[in-house]
């Protein structure tokens, strides 16, 4: 578990260290870049928000409260409190057009910065856990690398970014951006500026 943990954290911090990431969209307080190599796809989508960067780590690293403000998230249960900075929780998003609803098992492993310049870290991955197999009912779907990091601005505001990498299994949720309009994304990110603040 250590090991996954550790991981979960460098894959997130990789991610947001790559070079040749494209600016695809710039609202007033959001900005949305996409990054390509391969067959995966990256989004990072930076907001703006006015409050501390502790208090938006400790919103955000709470899943439970996600359904408030991101609609592909239906359902989500705490499965097991590793420890105190890592939980396993399983979600459920809503079925598509012609698509079964998704499921996912991830760990989501959050840290404090360690030294004043660092972020605030959320880092989240899919996982298999015993006892939580695959259900008919929905499509069970991974998540290769995605999460948080929160960068102090001031004593009151902070910049979000949000990082997702996305295979074939989340694209249904993303195929509206992908022909030019990242409505879906830009919708969900002002949603989370708005249930911070």
């Amino acid at each position: 578990q250590a090991s996954l943990s550790y991981s979960n954290i460098a894959a997130l911090t990789r991610l947001a260290t790559k070079s040749g990431w494209d600016i695809t969209r710039t609202l007033d307080n959001v900005k949305i870049w996409t990054h390509e190599e391969g067959a995966v796809l990256s989004f990072k989508v930076e907001m703006q928000v006015k409050v501390p960067s502790h208090v938006a780590f400790s919103l955000l690293s709470d899943f439970r409260l996600r359904q408030r403000w991101d609609r592909h998230f239906q359902t989500c249960k705490l499965l097991q409190a590793v420890s105190e900075e890592e939980k396993i929780y399983h979600v459920t998003s809503p079925p598509m057009m012609g698509h079964k609803p998704r499921d996912f098992v991830i760990l989501v492993s959050q840290r404090q910065p360690g030294r004043p310049q660092e972020p605030y870290t959320v880092a989240v991955r899919s996982v298999t856990l015993r006892g939580m197999s695959p259900s008919p009912e929905f499509c069970r779907s991974e998540i290769l690398c995605a999460g948080f990091q929160i960068h102090s601005s001031s004593s009151s505001s902070c910049t979000v970014c949000y990082f997702i990498q996305v295979t074939s299994g989340v694209m249904p949720y993303l195929a509206a951006n992908l022909t030019g309009s990242s409505k879906s994304i830009e919708d969900t990110a002002l949603e989370c500026i708005k249930f911070l603040e």
